[in-house]
């Protein structure tokens, strides 16, 4: 009888865990965690916090007893200390008891996901400072952000997680500030787009600071200021979201080869370079479809397909994983934001021969009740008209419509062919030229 043993029981070592028990009934799985739960859904964090979501237990897909029953053996407090993939196995400390142990195994997969990165800022240790990663995380911010006295709330960077909680602490009545180091909020997306989150932001009365770089905390038990190289700002709880560094410290002397940022290099199948030894999640590298190469980016959607798959090839299957485009949305107050493929900042480069439209079409016919704008940048290739990538902005219908462009990036489909796609067309939903169409027929 095989044996796995997975490291992170949260989406790809759970996804993992689940289909390798599905394929072989007979497999010995044993999962260590070093958090207190399995199986939840991080991205989902935020809308815990802001009170969209009243109870944390619903963000759990399955309990570590209900892996139990199935036949999956789930160990949470265990913190994995080291791998020796000659011997194979694995060295443990039982955070509970301070025990340690060692652990055999046939095969292995990684899966320790990646955590918010801390800048060293003077005074940081201070109270009622958060990063959002962890139910236990947002747990605590909750309680925190529904006191009464803490008004005034300053969130160092402007990505996804920023501009998640900036929407939380508006419901919750909170003032808002965001500081970023860059010259706009959401870097990953082109300007076009990241001017029109930075209305929206600005019209919750949301006040942003760019260019400037947080040097300290000031308080004495709780936080009461931010100072920067620029100026001083009231906090009375700070969040840290300047993104998420790979949990791979402890692979160090294992021989396993780690890539950007730290992250595990894997193959198409989700193997490293040892034997026997898989990875996947945002501690690992993945495959990008487009670029033909292995980028990094964090998603909970790789994360879910990659243990699937790796949850195959641990039994003796060779599936290889297809290739991510970076799909990914954001919900931000009264609007989305949504990407797939590569930026214009991306294609210029990675060397592309490029073209760009940028335009402004509306969710169905001005006749009908409720049509909005939608905002569709477009990027594809000057020779043959391929599309590269796309990002959408608009109140509504925006995360359908990138789904769209993501399956005809995937099939490597031309702005041609797209506008002239067959969409269904009825005055509630689209016009008879829908966005889509518009986009691409206006790349000439």
């Amino acid at each position: 009888m095989s044996k796995l043993v997975v490291i992170g029981g949260v989406a790809a070592g759970m996804s993992a865990a689940s289909k390798a028990k599905r394929v072989d009934p007979n497999m010995e799985i044993v999962v260590f965690e070093k958090g207190n739960f399995v199986s939840y859904g991080a991205c989902g964090l935020p809308y815990f916090v802001s009170g969209l979501n009243d109870d944390y237990k619903k963000l759990i897909a399955r309990t570590p007893e209900e892996f139990q029953e199935s036949g999956i053996k789930v160990k949470l407090r265990h913190e994995v200390l080291s791998i020796d993939s000659i011997e194979k196995v694995v060295k443990i400390r039982d955070l509970d008891n301070n025990r340690e142990f060692e652990e055999s195994f046939d095969k292995l997969l990684i899966a320790t996901g990646a955590s918010p990165i801390k800048p060293k800022i003077k005074n940081a240790d201070i109270k009622n400072v958060f990063t959002l990663k962890t139910i236990e995380d947002a747990i605590e911010m909750k309680e925190i952000a529904n006191k009464d006295k803490v008004k005034n709330v300053v969130i160092v960077g402007g990505g996804y997680i920023s501009m998640e909680i900036a929407e939380s602490m508006v419901y919750l009545n909170k003032d808002v500030r965001i500081i970023e180091k860059n010259h706009k909020m959401l870097s990953n997306f082109d300007e076009e787009i990241s001017e029109k989150v930075e209305e929206e932001l600005k019209r919750n009365h949301v006040k942003m600071n760019y260019r400037e770089n947080v040097e300290e905390l000031i308080g004495e038990t709780f936080v009461s200021s931010v100072k920067t190289d620029k100026g001083t700002y009231d906090a009375d709880m700070v969040i840290i979201a300047i993104g998420v560094i790979p949990n791979t410290e402890f692979l160090k002397g294992s021989g396993i080869n780690l890539g950007i940022k730290g992250s595990v290099i894997i193959d198409r199948e989700g193997m490293t370079n040892i034997r026997d030894i898989y990875a996947a999640g945002d501690c690992a590298e993945i495959y990008h479809k487009l670029l033909e190469k292995n980028v990094y980016i964090a998603l909970a959607t790789t994360a879910n397909k990659m243990g699937r798959l790796i949850g195959e090839n641990v039994t003796g299957d060779h599936e290889r994983f297809v290739g991510t485009l970076g799909s990914s949305a954001i919900k931000i107050l009264d609007i989305d934001v949504a990407r797939t493929g590569i930026t214009e900042a991306e294609a210029k480069s990675y060397g592309y021969d490029y073209e760009t439209v940028f335009v402004k079409a509306n969710t169905h016919p001005g006749y009908y009740p409720d049509s909005t704008p939608l905002y569709i940048k477009l990027v594809y290739e000057k020779k043959d008209k391929r599309i590269l990538g796309v990002q959408i902005v608009g109140e509504k219908g925006v995360a359908l419509r990138i789904d769209v462009f993501a399956t005809a990036i995937h099939n490597n489909m031309t702005t041609k062919e797209l506008g002239m796609l067959d969409l269904c067309y009825a005055p509630p939903f689209a016009g008879v030229w829908d966005a889509i169409h518009i986009a691409a027929n206006a790349a000439k």
